[in-house]
């Protein structure tokens, strides 16, 4: 299972996330901070064969 690190849009500490498969890409995933529980939206994309998470503020 892939990893990426994302920094919370909130609290602006960093984490990481579990990657879905490739196949599955490009999605945004429904997260809450791992740091201080506020609720985000990861983006995933693929670029160049590899994946990339953006973590925003649900309301950005």
């Amino acid at each position: 299972m892939d990893l990426a690190e994302v920094t919370c849009p909130t609290c602006f500490e960093p984490f990481q996330v579990p990657l879905p498969a490739a196949p599955e890409t490009p999605c945004d995933l429904d997260y809450d901070c791992e740091v201080c529980c506020r609720p985000m939206v990861i983006s995933v994309y693929e670029d160049g064969g590899d994946l990339f998470a953006e973590a925003r503020g649900i309301h950005d």
